[in-house]
């Protein structure tokens, strides 16, 4: 494990009452136990398929190295069609790893096709994707598990007739590639019945926790990522997660401090990198966490209406903007950083003689100057009684991106089973996804709108 996690500032030693006392995991140890365990033995199993990901794939990403590899030589774009965790993965690893400018880049110094991940219905979106992307030369990935995902599905079915308009019907079958649970759902009769290449989904790996299967790994294998190391790096954390002593095990740690800290009534979990390579780890995060944890019963029937909220800022950025908020507002937050040890390049702030500005700058780098931000951040918030917690990557890489990965699916599953829900469902997400079928006048769903349209109509209160 390459990952650096340091909880100085949830303790009481570090920010007072607002910290937890170090007996707390003594005091919890038959809890922290008992939800070690319970994530222990469904690992693989059921909706924890997710956990073997690291380790059961050989045979796949070889094939898929060398299939998608071609596309990536010849492709100019690849777009992602998905919403939810069959976009917010493969953007956040995405981005952490290509060039900051990737889509911008000169053909001559991009290695990649340009990438665009699609996971909105925006019309004007759809629009000006067409707007950049020449049909000829770009192949799209359509991924929705279910393969009946209303937003993804309807991308695909615009972007399918432009191809065969463009194309012909053959040649535009050869631009796709669908990632869907094999033998279900509407999309997968659709592709065998088209000849399209089909990636699998595994029954037991939800969405939010995908990106380690081909959803993320064809459109990493396109791009020309490490896909092995990324999960040799996954192996390693999900090896450092079978460790049942909660001071070695970093996410049964962490997930034991953020459930103490919701009990104490903080009930905002806040994602803050300080590296614009790991923005959009933030999102992943985001809904990693609030679709798992934010539940209205426990597993007995209760209703508990329990979860923590997600927030996602970006350090040096957000401290211009969030910031003031995290050190004097309620003390109702953990900031969890993201920190880089070893940047990519370096900048040098150069010492230029002509200008008589910022001397305490000079000779020093930007990356000194954005670590320095990082730190002075994590001191305002503890002698501000604030709690936080730093994770640390030595540089980013595929390695170090698949242990972050990992990391976070294996702390969600602990905190859940600590909280004693189903960390696995998203029965609020379902209803809208109904809802939204019975108004679009789906078969099989009449009941549901006359359901819809049994509800009162709530017109007095517009201005």
């Amino acid at each position: 494990m390459k990952l650096k996690f340091d909880y100085n500032n949830m303790m009481r030693d570090a920010i007072g009452k607002q910290g937890l006392e170090e007996s707390a995991f003594d005091k919890h140890a038959k809890d922290i136990q008992a939800a070690f365990q319970t994530v222990m033995d469904n690992r693989g199993k059921g909706w924890q398929e997710w956990c073997d990901l690291p380790f059961n794939q050989n045979e796949i990403v070889e094939e898929m190295l060398a299939y998608c590899g071609e596309i990536g030589k010849k492709a100019d774009s690849f777009v992602v069609l998905g919403i939810g965790g069959s976009a917010l993965g493969p953007l956040a690893v995405a981005s952490a790893l290509l060039h900051l400018h990737h889509n911008e880049l000169p053909a001559s110094k991009r290695k990649a096709p340009k990438l665009y991940v699609e996971d909105n219905v925006d019309p004007e979106r759809m629009a000006a994707l067409f707007d950049v992307i020449d049909l000829k030369t770009a192949y799209f990935n359509v991924i929705t598990k279910s393969g009946e995902t209303s937003e993804t599905l309807s991308q695909f079915l615009i972007l399918y007739k432009a191809l065969k308009d463009a194309l012909g019907e053959e040649e535009a079958k050869k631009h796709i590639i669908v990632t869907t649970t094999i033998g279900k759902g509407t999309l997968y009769r659709l592709a065998e019945k088209e000849g399209f290449k089909i990636y699998g989904v595994g029954a037991g790996v939800g969405g939010r926790f995908s990106v380690l299967c081909p959803v993320g790994l064809v459109p990493f294998a396109v791009l020309g990522l490490d896909v092995k190391a990324l999960l040799k790096g996954a192996a390693a954390m999900a090896e450092a997660c079978y460790i049942g002593d909660v001071r070695k095990n970093p996410a049964l740690n962490s997930a034991f401090l953020q459930v103490m800290a919701m009990q104490s009534g903080k009930n905002i979990s806040v994602l803050m990198p300080y590296a614009d390579s790991l923005k959009f780890m933030a999102d992943f995060y985001c809904q990693l966490w609030a679709e798992s944890l934010g539940k209205a019963e426990d597993i007995n029937g209760k209703t508990v209406h329990t979860g923590q909220t997600p927030a996602k800022s970006l350090g040096v950025t957000d401290q211009h903007s969030q910031v003031q908020l995290y050190t004097e507002g309620p003390f109702d937050k953990v900031v969890t950083f993201l920190a880089v040890d070893e940047f990519r390049t370096t900048q040098v702030i150069t010492d230029d003689k002509a200008i008589d500005a910022g001397e305490f700058l000079k000779n020093h780098t930007m990356n000194e100057l954005i670590n320095a931000e990082r730190k002075a951040t994590e001191f305002a918030l503890r002698k501000a009684q604030r709690a936080n917690f730093t994770i640390t990557l030595p540089t980013v890489t595929e390695e170090t991106v698949g242990e972050l990965l990992m990391y976070f699916m294996y702390e969600t599953a602990f905190a859940g089973a600590m909280l004693h829900i189903d960390t696995f469902n998203q029965p609020g997400v379902e209803e809208g996804k109904k809802a939204t079928f019975a108004m679009l006048g789906r078969v099989g769903y009449e009941e549901k709108m006359k359901e819809i349209n049994a509800a009162p109509k709530l017109e007095k209160f517009i201005i």
